[in-house]
């Protein structure tokens, strides 16, 4: 018995060394930047507003400022939106000190089916918003888009002043992402990757003319080795030409879509294998150990 609480206790102890300890610091208000706005889609029902909140970690909040989000908001910030959608998914923006940049984190994955962290990211971006904790959750399995609102208008009861011409040209960004990946079969991280890459190409260059936007586009799907239908490439021509005429500080934009291609390639599977490695072979010692033990 001794030598399985040894065992145990080893296990324990190396497992602590190699995850990185994390401490949660008593949650207090910050009184500059304001408490986490939680939207909530206005389609929920009780049962799943709780649901919801609980996945955001409201109860884990000093305090927070609570607000609905409904298809009125959807008119408001885009472009013959439909005042009837129904909205499920919802959000949690945490505001941060300037030059924090963006984080964005989907906390139920498995219920945002077709908007990935990456392509909120970039849409957001676009539509003028920067330097916050962004958390999504739905209760059930939806697309993901109505989310994007509920970031608008808590961005806005935050202080903040969106343009509503960027704000739609966003949301067709968000929607041209989900429809590669779905109907083009790309592979979705690659879909955002690609928007970052073009947008920033758009930054650097500063094309002022749409042949211009289009041989970038040309470019960059070149070098992702991705192969659109012409329809989906002049939809991707005509997106992209509406972000370079848009009243952008170009510059400041080159530099957060710098950060966002590092984070975009910041994945779990990119962490050093030589991690992995040593997890294995202590396993496997570890169990080798306690055989030898018993024979």
């Amino acid at each position: 018995m001794k030598k399985w609480l040894v065992a145990a206790s080893a296990c324990l102890l190396l497992i602590g060394g190699l995850f990185p300890s994390s401490t949660q610091a008593d949650s207090v208000i910050d009184e500059k930047l304001g408490v986490p706005i939680v939207v909530l889609g206005a389609n929920l029902t009780d049962a799943e507003k709780e649901s919801v909140k609980k996945s955001l970690g409201v109860d884990k909040e000093a305090e927070v400022e609570e607000i609905t989000v409904d298809g009125n908001d959807l008119v408001k910030y885009i472009k013959d939106g439909n005042s009837q959608a129904r909205m499920f998914s919802s959000a949690k923006i945490t505001r941060q000190d300037e030059g924090k940049g963006l984080v964005i984190k989907i906390v139920t994955p498995d219920n945002i089916t077709q908007v990935t962290n990456e392509m909120y990211a970039t849409a957001m971006l676009t539509a003028g918003i920067e330097d916050a904790i962004v958390e999504v959750a739905a209760p059930k399995a939806v697309t993901g888009h109505s989310a994007l609102v509920g970031i608008y208008k808590a961005y806005e009861v935050s202080g903040e002043t969106l343009d509503t011409e960027r704000t739609d040209v966003a949301n067709d960004e968000l929607n041209l992402a989900t429809r590669f990946a779905k109907d083009s079969g790309i592979d979705q991280d690659k879909v955002a990757e690609l928007l970052t890459e073009i947008k920033k190409a758009i930054a650097d260059n500063k094309p002022v003319t749409k042949e211009e936007v289009e041989k970038i586009v040309n470019e960059q799907l070149k070098k992702f080795n991705i192969e659109l239908s012409e329809a989906d490439r002049q939809l991707l021509i005509e997106l992209m030409d509406r972000i370079r005429a848009l009243d952008i500080d170009f510059g400041k934009l080159s530099s957060q879509l710098s950060d966002m291609t590092s984070t975009i390639k910041e994945k779990f599977g990119d962490i050093d294998p030589g991690f992995w490695e040593k997890v294995q072979t202590f396993f496997e010692d570890l169990m080798n150990s306690i055989k030898s033990w018993f024979k």
